[in-house]
């Protein structure tokens, strides 16, 4: 495992897949595994085309109760990383931290709170080095509000199906160099119920079938590419004790703990 094992390794790793510097201040390092990984796929090349997709809060709690989910998603994605979320593991904090390679004391959000980040960020880095990219998520949830302002094609959808739906037609126009998509249905329903309930984990399926149609959209749009996945949950989730209700946020293994898993796939057509 690389010495930093954190969310906050995410961005420098996709900088680092698509041969660009790490966002500005950024604190993290690359995951040696995943560089490696890559540069064995690609043949020394770079990541061309790359899909980040975000589910909201399936962390490692649901491996015990369901193991198949991420055996599916590692059927697409088979590198697979443990790491920790970020204190406290709250959705803005969190994704702040994994798409600027920062702590929270270091880009400032550090509650459940969305300002607009002022700190550079992935995005930045991409937009500077010429790549075009797409924020395709819900309206209103962190991603749609914290990464405003910068060189980014955001795209508000009004629901889970509906991102899936336009992160392929993004990807069947090909104007795109790099797409986030964000899911929240699970989060959503696990806190109205628990991290394990019949609808949460109905839920999570969900996350894992939008994933897999994702990644045949990759496949098949951008086969001619060096081409990168990456499945990067957030955070994970328990069951409060006072509510009886699901939840997160505390610095515990249940709400700490992430897979995430990468796949890669060498473009068909190179000379």
């Amino acid at each position: 495992m690389s010495a930093n094992c954190g969310i906050g390794s995410v961005a420098p790793t996709l900088c680092a897949l698509m041969g660009i510097p790490a966002p500005i201040a950024s604190t993290a390092e690359a995951l040696r595994e995943v560089v490696l990984e890559a540069g064995r796929s690609f043949g020394g090349g770079d990541a061309e085309k790359c899909l980040v997709f975000a589910p909201d809060a399936m962390g490692c709690h649901l491996a015990g109760v369901r193991p198949d989910l991420f055996a599916s998603v590692a059927s697409v994605a088979p590198l697979r990383l443990s790491l920790r979320s970020v204190v406290p593991p709250k959705t803005p904090v969190c994704f702040a931290s994994m798409f600027s390679g920062m702590e929270p004391s270091q880009h400032g959000i550090r509650k459940y709170e969305k300002p607009v980040l002022k700190c550079d960020t992935l995005f930045d880095a991409l937009a500077r080095n010429g790549k075009s990219v797409a924020v395709v998520s819900v309206r209103d949830c962190s991603i749609d509000v914290i990464f405003r302002g910068r060189s980014v094609d955001f795209f508000t959808e009004e629901y889970d199906p509906q991102v899936t739906e336009r992160a392929v037609s993004l990807m069947e126009d090909g104007r795109h160099d790099f797409i986030l998509a964000y899911h929240q249905e699970y989060d959503d329903v696990m806190h109205g119920s628990t991290p394990f309930s019949e609808a949460a984990l109905r839920a999570a399926e969900n996350h894992v079938e939008g994933f897999l149609r994702l990644s045949l959209a990759v496949d098949r749009c951008w086969g001619a590419f060096n081409r990168a996945v990456l499945f990067a949950p957030d955070h994970g989730a328990h069951v409060d004790e006072r509510t009886g209700l699901g939840s997160h946020g505390d610095d515990i293994p249940e709400d700490m703990d992430v897979f995430h898993f990468w796949g890669f796939g060498p473009g068909s057509f190179r000379g």
